[in-house]
């Protein structure tokens, strides 16, 4: 697809309509009916957006996902809706009324701070690109919040606008890009951009950054939505509450740093405290552990274990009921013996692949019973871990 014109006309538009339901495996028969009344490039143009529309509703919601516009690559990189949201929620709180969009893709983050009444610049240099964010802000609704321009944004001027937004791209020919410095544009220059704005800014990067490249003056927040790690983020420019939080969707519910030194080893307790993602990443740990009066199972991954339950938000409890030396044997005789039907195979400081050590112990279902086992290390030595989530 190189022009979205075609799909904006009323013949675009209500081609639209009549194939947003088309099913992937209909597609060619429901191509060659319509290619008798429509232009073969706009059929093909019309089902290609349906296709990216019904992939969009996982992080936009059916009911945006099917009117706005969408490129592959938007909808590949775009910011989740909730996620997006809630950054939109920070902006608000820090008093922003405009923000400099930079690299804005498809317009996700766009909308979002236009719907918390916030004036946005949406810059992006990809003509398509570009235009999938006109094209959304005004589906929307939001033309009169959202002005879209065509640019570099490294030659676009913000001091008119309270924040910044620089969402870089992250990906190149040869797949994602892990060195910030290749991202484009450059980490570098998004900070500096960003120790610009008035009321502050916000620059999203990879979960995977190192800690040692996230700037002195910055805070980073690592984001999950569903216990997935979906992004980080620097923010600038406002007294930050700590250095490193991390925020869990739906919510939010944030854990701040406290700078607290790692957890101590020990053996195993009652409980398994599996940490959310994002505290992980954001090296939180710590945090939760003292809260579960908890301890780690071994010195380099991230399993908390207590003797008590205490439920939390920012880690997933279970209940061990056994523990083992690693052994596949082992393993296949107890769950025979347990009549276990259902086995989920999670794994920290394994080399086995969950899959195929679930095909080798439960080939087929004994009963209706259900196991958690945990492949990882006590103390350095390799060890299965049995139980269940805590209830």
């Amino acid at each position: 697809m190189k022009d979205l014109a075609p799909l904006l006309t009323p013949e675009g538009r209500a081609l639209l309509d009549e194939v947003r339901d088309t099913d992937p495996a209909h597609e060619l028969a429901v191509a060659t009916r319509l290619r008798r009344e429509h232009p073969a490039e706009l059929v093909s143009a019309a089902l290609g957006q349906a296709r990216l529309r019904q992939r969009a509703v996982a992080k936009f919601g059916a009911e945006d996902a099917r009117r706005m516009f969408f490129t592959p690559n938007g909808v590949e990189q775009s910011t989740r809706a909730s996620v997006a949201a809630y950054r939109a929620g920070r902006f608000k709180e820090r008093g922003v009324t405009s923000v400099a969009d930079l690299c804005c893709g498809i317009g996700g983050d766009a909308i979002a701070l236009a719907r918390a009444g916030i004036r946005v610049l949406a810059v992006d240099r990809d003509p398509l690109t570009a235009a999938a964010a006109r094209a959304n802000a005004d589906a929307l609704g939001l033309t009169e919040l959202i002005e879209v321009r065509e640019a570099d944004v490294t030659e676009v001027e913000t001091a008119g606008y309270d924040a910044v937004f620089v969402d870089p791209a992250r990906r190149g020919g040869r797949g994602r890009i892990f060195d910030p410095e290749a991202y484009s544009p450059p980490l570098s220059w998004a900070v500096e951009a960003a120790r610009t704005a008035s009321r502050g800014a916000a620059l999203k990067v990879a979960p995977g950054i190192p800690h040692e490249a996230v700037p002195a003056d910055a805070e980073a927040e690592w984001i999950s939505d569903g216990g997935d790690v979906k992004e980080a983020v620097l923010w600038f420019g406002a007294r930050q509450a700590a250095p490193v939080r991390a925020t869990l969707l739906p919510g939010p519910r944030t854990l701040l740093s406290r700078g607290l030194p790692d957890p101590g080893v020990r053996p195993p307790g009652r409980y398994l405290y599996e940490p959310d993602g994002a505290v992980i990443r954001a090296h939180l740990v710590a945090e939760v552990a003292e809260q579960l009066d908890g301890g780690l199972l071994d010195a380099t991954i991230a399993y908390i274990t207590a003797d008590e339950h205490h439920p939390t938000p920012y880690a997933t409890a279970y209940e061990i009921t056994d523990r083992l030396p690693f052994g596949v044997k082992k393993l296949k005789a107890l769950l025979r013996e347990r009549r276990v039907g259902t086995l989920t195979v999670k794994k920290r400081g394994s080399a086995v692949e969950p899959e195929e050590l679930r095909r080798k112990v439960l080939p087929k279902p004994h009963g209706t019973a259900s196991v958690t086992v945990f492949l990882t290390r006590v103390d350095g030595a390799p060890t299965m871990l049995l139980g269940h989530p805590a209830r």
